[in-house]
């Protein structure tokens, strides 16, 4: 509510009220908060199933491999595969971790896992983990 105050002379003093704002500013940051992790995995592609554990840590590199042959995805961004190699020499160039974790959609041929996983080890890159689906009965 917004109050208002006289002058000497009976002219009002205007007053923003910034309660209103303050209210809506909230509400959004609420409603991004909870829809920000509805968006981190940026790339749909169906996982085979395996009864192991979580990949855990805090920086993971990840690079998918979706049905489409022409690219590949380093942590969301469209990568040509042709120029894989390249690219993740320029990444791991100045890392400790020398490890990239791969989800490939379970569609897509092996032989094309296989070369990808070739092209990332010819990158310099020491530790591949593949990504999984949990079996139905498999405890996580």
């Amino acid at each position: 509510m917004a109050f208002q105050t006289f002058k000497e002379e009976g002219a009002p003093v205007s007053d923003i009220n910034v309660t209103p704002l303050v209210d809506v500013m909230l509400v959004l940051l609420i409603i991004f908060m909870i829809t920000t992790p509805l968006f981190e995995r940026g790339i749909d592609v169906n996982l085979p199933q395996s009864a192991t554990t979580n990949i855990s840590g805090s920086e993971r590199i990840i690079l998918t491999i979706p049905k489409d042959k022409n690219y590949v995805y380093f942590n969301s961004q469209p990568v040509n595969r042709n120029l894989l190699k390249t690219y993740l020499e320029q990444i791991f160039s100045g890392r400790q971790d020398k490890t990239i974790y791969l989800f490939a959609d379970k569609n897509v041929p092996y032989g094309d896992v296989i070369n990808i996983i070739d092209e990332v080890k010819l990158a310099g890159i020491d530790t591949v983990g593949l990504a999984t689906e949990p079996t139905e009965g498999s405890k996580r």
